[in-house]
């Protein structure tokens, strides 16, 4: 699966059997749930050890794993251990900040919604989060920082004292005093003090100021440090992390920038795909993701379901492709939905680099970076809605955006469903692993039997459906499918067998 010189295991790994971890934001029956709650984006950092998410109402709540730092103290301590260590990936909330807020173009009399469409974390410094959010306009680059608390002590006079009955919150508030030329008020020299208060019998025998000391307390601030604006004509589907540390690309439907993390003002157009007259646009850029240890290389994906690999180093505007990743439709098999749902909604690195993974409507498709003719295995993710594109067509739901995410042995893919289930595929030689799992607090309740790689045929979709009185649609297990319930988003830990994934506004995690 590397493409190194390991030597692949003559008989595949056994299926995971996942298991329910933590859930939150948890909504009970019958709870409305509110549009802004709903989460838009999840991201693992590279260690595991923290997680984002984004939502619609543009906030980024971070938690932290609690698991690891339990075990603690240093590496002779654990291996004084005499149990295995077993536990599963644990976390906790951190904090949240608003990181969007909803604006308006007045030049294009346009609305700007908050929601965070996509999160990427950057590499710490000094025990401080980086990451970079964006809406569909503005890129943000954050830092979340513990910081001490410093508190004022030493005071000439007691506070708790001085404060009693409120005249301390009261005598600062006049407007129209006079006031002396060092800054003072012969009205109010001493208003501050309560009526209760009293000088000590010998008076105060020496005024000091009073000192500022840091305290043991710590709380989190979230920094704005870079906002990048104005660089995009089109929605934003995309970020993506460079190798180096010190750049980052964004895409929007026709064209991708890259920026370097310092400067904010500036940014060079690597990609565009606009024709010189919109009327012979033929595809959109979808999703775009750089290498994830050559940073000259990126790869983009399109709504005509390709993927094109470049080379920054070829040209500074990478026109010309370096790869071209498409898979040929069978002669015959094209109807009026063929296109559609080809459109490629998200695109993913394997952790070794060798591989791609995409994710159009129907299907999973994980490509080897060294054949570009056709993929080296395909998985189907709902077969059973071939039938009922019609409807699907007509109620928008063609249209939704599903993620994908590999895990960081490269041996499984996941990705999302209707009716909030979501899907877990083996990709090692002779593995049949086809998992089908639901965003509960019982995921394995809706198992699917299903062979992982049937033939892809698109031959059997029916251009007209009845409607009416007719039984509402199933999967291959006899569950109804709802397609106002949909699982569009998660993320696997990058080294051990753990998925969060988000139905509406609760954020659900499973390990194995």
């Amino acid at each position: 699966m590397n493409g190194g010189d390991e030597v692949v295991a003559a008989h595949p790994p056994q299926p995971l059997e996942w298991k329910f971890s933590q859930v939150f934001g948890e909504r009970t029956a019958g709870e409305e749930i509110q549009e802004v709650d709903i989460i838009s984006a999840i991201e693992f950092d590279k260690s595991g050890d923290h997680l984002a998410t984004g939502d619609r109402g543009g906030r980024v709540v971070l938690f932290e794993r609690t698991d690891s730092k339990d075990l603690g103290g240093s590496r002779r301590d654990l291996e004084r251990v005499d149990y295995p260590i077993s536990r599963h990936p644990e976390f906790r909330y951190k904090t949240e900040f608003q990181s969007h807020e909803p604006e308006f173009d007045y030049l294009k009399s346009l609305e700007i919604e908050e929601k965070i469409n996509k999160i990427r974390w950057c590499q710490t410094a000094n025990g401080a989060l980086f990451l970079l959010s964006t809406n569909d306009k503005t890129i943000k680059f954050w830092k979340v920082q513990e910081k001490k608390i410093k508190k004022i002590s030493q005071m000439n006079v007691d506070p708790s004292k001085a404060l009693r009955n409120g005249s301390l919150a009261s005598s600062s508030s006049s407007s129209n005093t006079k006031h002396l030329e060092n800054g003072g008020s012969p009205e109010r020299s001493f208003s501050f003090l309560s009526n209760d208060f009293s000088f000590p019998s010998g008076g105060i025998p020496s005024l000091h100021l009073p000192a500022v000391v840091t305290s043991h307390e710590t709380s989190l601030v979230a920094r704005c440090r870079r906002v990048y604006a104005h660089a995009h004509d089109y929605h934003i589907n995309s970020i993506s992390n460079n190798s180096d540390g010190e750049t980052f690309i964004s895409a929007d439907d026709l064209r991708i920038n890259l920026w370097n993390l310092e400067i904010s003002n500036q940014s060079f157009n690597i990609v565009d795909v606009k024709p010189a007259n919109m009327e012979d646009l033929t595809e959109v850029i979808t999703s775009a993701e750089f290498h994830p240890t050559h940073c000259n290389m990126l790869a983009y994906s399109s709504s005509k379901g390709c993927i094109r690999l470049i080379d920054m180093r070829q040209s500074a505007l990478c026109d010309s492709h370096a790869k071209l990743f498409e898979e040929q439709e069978p002669v015959g098999s094209r109807s009026f939905f063929t296109e559609i749902i080809a459109s490629i909604s998200d695109i993913k690195f394997g952790k070794d680099g060798r591989h791609i993974l995409s994710r159009d409507y129907m299907t999973l498709k994980l490509w080897d970076i060294n054949m570009d003719s056709r993929p080296v295995a395909t998985f189907q993710v709902h077969e059973y809605l071939r039938p009922r594109l019609c409807d699907l067509y007509e109620n928008d739901s063609i249209f939704d955006k599903f993620e994908c995410c590999l895990s960081g042995d490269g041996l499984r893919v996941a990705t999302g469903s209707y009716s909030n289930l979501f899907r877990v595929f083996g990709v090692a030689p002779g593995s049949n692993e086809a998992t089908t799992l639901e965003a509960s607090k019982n995921p394995m309740r809706r198992q699917v039997q299903t062979p992982s790689r049937p033939s892809r045929s698109l031959s059997s979709i029916t251009r007209v459906v009845r409607r009416g009185a007719e039984s509402p649609v199933v999967d291959a297990n006899g569950n109804s499918f709802d397609s106002t319930t949909k699982l569009l988003h998660l993320a696997w830990h990058p080294s051990e067998n753990s998925i969060a994934c988000a139905a509406a506004n609760s954020l659900y995690m499973y390990y194995a």
